[in-house]
């Protein structure tokens, strides 16, 4: 029992530290309450049978900022949550990007049925602040497992991967001539590994993924435009290393396509820590480089996400 308050009590601690933490940085206090209260629902109030005990710790990676489970640009092979082959696991995220001109809020859920097919929703809010305007789109993804698993098999994970985008605000897609401003699908697959020991006795994770996509700036600006208007394959990577059982830094890579005349569309890419301090919960903190976005130079800025396991 006094374990239990202990913990409860660190726990708490912990989330006052990190409203504080997001409060200096770039969170409003409303976004604040809003993300504590998500995950302090999984950390707090979920018993531990719960936890799925057959995957070790951090082995879903994070969530990306389109709801798929992976790092934070981009998804891997692994699927959300620690579910076994035998039940279902159940996550929730909210994440935000704070660049020099604008800003993108991420929230949403996702389900693992059986370690073999995840299913996600993301709703993103991306926000112009010199031009005062948002531009708010969902997200629906579905992953499969096709081979292998990301430890215990000789070849890596592979999965594969949908997301169909649907924008809520086509008026600025349209005025920067995308081709359709209003939905569009991308296509991944994807291989992760992780090595055991690999590097100096630290555990090292890769993952290597090609995306079919015609998504203007994830598809926030449309898709296609007046430059090509076909799908064109991008390459998405990541390298991770786990200093500990809980905390794991690495990096990733983006590439985008760049379908519209006005401006150009740069790769994207990050630096980035995560801190898994039980299977209910995580955190990301990331410096991202987007390079040039709709005509604005040097969008360079801080990641931060939290996921939390419901079940």
């Amino acid at each position: 029992m006094a374990t239990t308050t202990r913990a409860a009590t660190s726990h708490s601690s912990f989330r006052q530290g990190l409203s504080r933490i997001c409060h200096r940085w770039f969170f409003s206090p409303g976004a604040i309450i809003q993300i504590c209260t998500l995950i302090s629902t999984a950390v707090v109030m979920l018993p531990a049978a719960h936890a799925g005990e057959g995957k070790i710790l951090a082995a879903p990676g994070v969530t990306q900022i389109e709801g798929s489970a992976g790092g934070g640009l981009t998804p891997w092979a692994v699927l959300a949550g620690y579910a076994s082959r035998d039940d279902i696991a159940g996550s929730v995220f909210s994440s935000r990007v704070g660049v020099d001109d604008y800003r993108l809020d991420v929230w949403g859920g996702a389900l693992n049925f059986y370690d073999r097919v995840e299913v996600s929703v993301a709703h993103q809010k991306f926000d112009l602040k010199k031009a005062g305007a948002e531009i708010r789109q969902d997200i629906y993804g579905a992953k499969v497992r096709l081979y292998g698993d990301l430890i215990y098999s000789e070849w890596p994970q592979v999965s594969a991967g949908v997301q169909y985008k649907r924008l809520q605000d086509t008026a600025i897609a349209k005025a920067v001539g995308a081709a359709d401003e209003e939905h569009g699908t991308d296509f991944y697959l994807t291989a992760s590994k992780l090595h055991l020991g690999a590097v100096g006795g630290y555990n090292l994770l890769w993952s290597l993924g090609v995306r079919a996509t015609k998504a203007n700036q994830l598809g926030l600006l449309g898709f296609g435009g007046d430059e090509r208007d076909s799908y064109s394959a991008q390459v998405e990577a990541a390298l991770a290393v786990m200093l500990n059982a809980h905390v794991a830094v690495g990096a990733e890579y983006r590439q985008k396509p760049d379908n519209l005349g006005f401006a150009e569309e740069e790769d994207w890419s990050d630096v980035f820590i995560a801190y898994f301090p039980n299977k209910h919960m995580n955190i990301t903190l990331a410096w991202l480089d987007l390079g040039d976005i709709a005509g604005q130079d040097n969008q360079r800025g801080a990641y931060l996400s939290l996921t939390g396991y419901l079940w």
